[in-house]
């Protein structure tokens, strides 16, 4: 397989998973964090390593090292490989995850922009998802008329703030996820919702028109549900540990232990919330995000110069969404006819924002 990020969290827990089933790793690409690389390297022996910074290349423990986004292009179109684990963060995972699936390649997919900006425009059939809420709903999934589908959420760092304090966040604040410690932007995007307005987004491209909803589960024992016309709900539960949907995407079955069974005695009890627009304003334009699912481009686009101008310090938090929200209200009418539409208005928007 080609493992696209394999530094973060979906790439070590892909190479666990590699590891223990005796699965062959011909490319790994990672961002900056070199010394993990060069374990993971020694563990996994692959053909070709790919990296960010061109300058860093004499660090890596291979006689085989690339740099850029071309490079990662060019590599997938060559491999032999017949499996893609996408867990690249951001707009950068779109143009990988295109390659992969006009080579043939079946892709596991973590990056969600990929189908947030170009589900229109890509194969679904060969994607298989890795986030737990959509392997949740496909585990769900029956020969049972369904009414919709809700995945969770936990709240992100600003779950329990009082609404008042939300204006003077910084960005420390916003790493201090409650149930665990994921990477600065998708911990931000936890924060602000726009993790989960993804999430609804991805559902609709991967399970097709229908009614999805997401709700804070604070525990984040349960992943998804399903709600059946015939007016029963199944849920489906598990400790959060990405090992489980990845096993299922490389293997395709899985019939031994991957994690623990969920205890609900020692769980104890569960608590659910509505995502209130006030805590996430990002909220206020879910439906019609989901009703013109080609608007995820000018979400991602603005939430993308949001987070950079946060993290610099040039605005506050609370302005991510503002920024979010306007930017749909004055673009809303641009719709990509074409994947390479997609890239053009991508750069457009970022321009103009």
């Amino acid at each position: 397989m080609i493992v696209l990020g394999s530094t973060g969290s979906i790439g070590v827990n892909t190479l666990a998973i590699a590891k223990r089933f005796g699965l062959n790793v011909d490319v790994l690409v990672a961002g900056n964090n070199i010394p993990l690389l060069n374990q993971q390297i020694a563990q996994h022996n692959p053909g070709v390593v790919i990296i960010a910074d061109a300058k860093r290349i004499h660090e890596v423990n291979h006689p085989n090292v690339l740099s850029g986004e071309d490079a990662i292009e060019r590599t997938i179109l060559e491999s032999k490989s017949e499996f893609v684990v996408n867990a690249l963060v951001g707009f950068l995972g779109l143009r990988p995850t295109a390659a992969a699936l006009r080579s043939g390649k079946k892709v596991a997919l973590a990056n969600k922009e990929s189908l947030v900006t170009g589900g229109a425009f890509l194969d679904t059939s060969k994607i298989v998802p890795i986030d737990s809420e959509h392997f949740g709903l496909w585990y769900l999934l029956q020969e049972r008329p369904v009414h919709s589908m809700t995945i969770t959420a936990s709240g992100g760092a600003f779950r329990d703030w009082p609404l008042e304090r939300l204006d003077r966040a910084t960005l420390e604040d916003t790493q201090k996820h409650p149930n665990w410690s994921m990477g600065q932007k998708i911990t931000i995007d936890s924060a602000t919702m726009v993790n989960k307005l993804f999430e609804l987004l991805e559902a609709r491209w991967l399970f097709g028109e229908g009614r999805y909803n997401a709700i804070i589960e604070t525990r984040s024992i349960i992943h998804a549900l399903i709600n059946f016309k015939d007016g029963s709900t199944t849920a489906h539960i598990a400790y959060a540990d990405m090992k489980l949907p990845i096993a299922y995407a490389l293997l395709g079955k899985v019939d031994e232990p991957i994690l623990q069974p969920v205890d609900l005695v020692e769980v104890g009890r569960l608590e659910f919330r509505s995502i209130d627009p006030k805590r996430y304003p990002i909220w206020e334009i879910k439906e019609e995000v989901l009703r013109n699912p080609h608007l995820g481009v000018i979400v991602n686009a603005a939430n993308e110069v949001a987070i950079e101008r946060f993290i610099a310090g040039e605005i506050g938090f609370m302005d991510i969404a503002k920024l979010i929200i306007w930017a749909l209200e004055r673009y809303h009418d641009k719709k990509p006819a074409s994947l390479e539409e997609v890239f053009v208005l991508d750069r457009e928007l970022r321009k103009k924002l």
